[in-house]
């Protein structure tokens, strides 16, 4: 079942390719839009090893998105994403926040699953 957040228009019906995992540096991440009308719908997926996961671009401190800068949502050394915001770091194969103003929340899940290489909506 999707996550309530997901009564977003705009949110990417089931199926939708968005990369493939070869085009995701390990560990590495990049950041998707969709719009429909007026809305919009922010993701990212996030990769470490063979392990991928999506999450909704924003952070559970302020609603802001993550990265200032297409695709930089992981620090310098890449093993957390990072809210340029407010310095949140949270670890990217479960999105819990370890640091900053929303220690102990989480980001919001986006379903994605990997298929033959490719990465796809759920």
């Amino acid at each position: 079942m999707r996550p309530p957040e997901f009564g977003n228009p705009a949110a990417p019906k089931p199926g939708i390719r968005l990369c493939a995992v070869e085009d995701l540096p390990d560990p590495g991440a990049r950041g998707f839009r969709f719009r429909q009308d007026q809305a919009l719908f922010a993701g990212f997926v996030v990769r470490q090893g063979n392990e991928v996961r999506g999450y909704v671009d924003s952070c559970p401190h302020n609603g802001w998105p993550l990265a200032v800068m297409d695709d930089r949502y992981l620090t310098r050394e890449g093993h957390r994403i990072l809210c340029a915001a407010h310095g949140a770091v949270f670890t990217p194969l479960d999105g819990v926040c370890v640091g900053g103003p929303c220690a102990g929340d989480r980001l919001t899940p986006w379903p994605v699953s990997v298929t033959d290489g490719e990465i796809f909506t759920l």
